[in-house]
């Protein structure tokens, strides 16, 4: 695999965390190089595309990408950039580690969750979409196959075994939605048979929410489709702090792309306050999956330090008096110990 990655700094704050978080991997002495790729606001105002061609090419080229938060412009006519990107590249596995720190506003401690979501089809097909010429009924398809269950669940096994997780809850609304949900679920049970040493379990989805904001220390890995996941993944990061510590890795089976879930942030743009780590703990994963798992846990590790010992670094919205430039100096200084 190349040592040079695709590099999409994004709109509003983007640009400010992903330097941020450049500097403190090329401090980790990582080896990568950087190829950098528009898209967003930032690719429609300059080559009048918000996905153009050549930064798909490249991400094909490298087949590894990091990304920061991108705008997608409101009104008909433009498509997310990033459900796109994820379809073009068949990224199926959206991957959503929510995982405690200390000094957050978080409610809860010792939360260690990580939610696997099917990430192109499910109602997020534009297929079947369609609202009658009075404006009256709105109808959408949501489609899943047993293809794509079936790699979800199983990633989501295979990636419990790897990272020795214990337990597996598929999350579905198969009593209702007895079709499309049930056929999810019954994929997910019988690809459960084949590991016996993961324990296994399913839930209802409104049932899940209400039992990770009563005992969210019940879940290890969630897996779901790919709305209910989108949802999940959200709820778990406001169990953590929110979503300026959610990082989100989607992964197919000849390209990846690491990013920030956060929004763009355009009201905080260029005040140097905007908080890196949802970009960097993206980067902890891209390091994983790069086979540079010793250098992505001294990163979250340096993460953790800093958020500990060294308060007045941290940015305002973890409570400290620092900036987006002094977060990342003091963690890029951890990891070069």
């Amino acid at each position: 695999m190349s040592n040079t990655i695709a590099v999409i700094p994004g709109d509003g704050i983007g640009p400010e965390i992903m330097t941020a978080t450049l500097r403190v991997l090329d401090a980790l002495d990582c080896g990568l190089k950087y190829e950098f790729v528009d898209a967003g606001m930032v690719a429609l105002d300059k080559h009048g595309d918000l996905l153009p061609k050549a930064t798909l090419d490249k991400i094909a080229e490298h087949k590894v990408a990091l990304k920061g938060p991108l705008t997608t412009p409101i009104g008909g006519g433009f498509t997310s950039v990033n459900v796109t990107l994820r379809r073009h590249f068949d990224l199926y596995a959206n991957v959503r580690p929510a995982v405690s720190f200390p000094g957050t506003k978080s409610r809860y401690e010792n939360i260690d969750i990580i939610t696997v979501r099917e990430n192109t089809e499910g109602a997020y097909r534009s297929e079947g979409q369609t609202l009658s010429e009075d404006g009256e009924i709105a109808e959408s398809v949501a489609r899943n196959t047993r293809k794509g269950s079936s790699r979800i669940v199983r990633y989501a096994f295979e990636l419990a075994v790897k990272k020795g997780r214990k337990k597996i809850t598929a999350v579905h609304k198969a009593n209702i939605l007895k079709t499309s949900s049930g056929l999810f679920l019954n994929v997910a049970r019988e690809i459960a048979k084949e590991y016996p040493q993961i324990e296994f379990n399913e839930m209802i989805v409104d049932n899940t929410c209400m039992q990770l904001v009563m005992r969210p220390e019940q879940f290890d890995v969630i897996v779901t489709t790919n709305l209910f996941g989108d949802i999940l993944s959200d709820l778990c990061a406001g169990l953590v702090g929110g979503l300026g510590l959610a990082p989100g890795d989607n992964i197919g089976e000849h390209a990846a792309i690491f990013e920030a879930v956060h929004g763009s942030a355009p009201d905080i743009a260029g005040k140097g306050i905007a908080n890196p780590c949802a970009l960097l703990l993206a980067a902890a994963d891209m390091l994983d999956y790069l086979d540079m798992v010793a250098k992505g846990d001294r990163l979250r590790q340096a993460i953790r330090d800093t958020m500990t010992n060294d308060r007045d670094s941290v940015t305002p919205d973890l409570g400290g008096k620092g900036s987006t430039d002094s977060f990342a100096d003091a963690i890029a200084s951890r990891v070069k110990i």
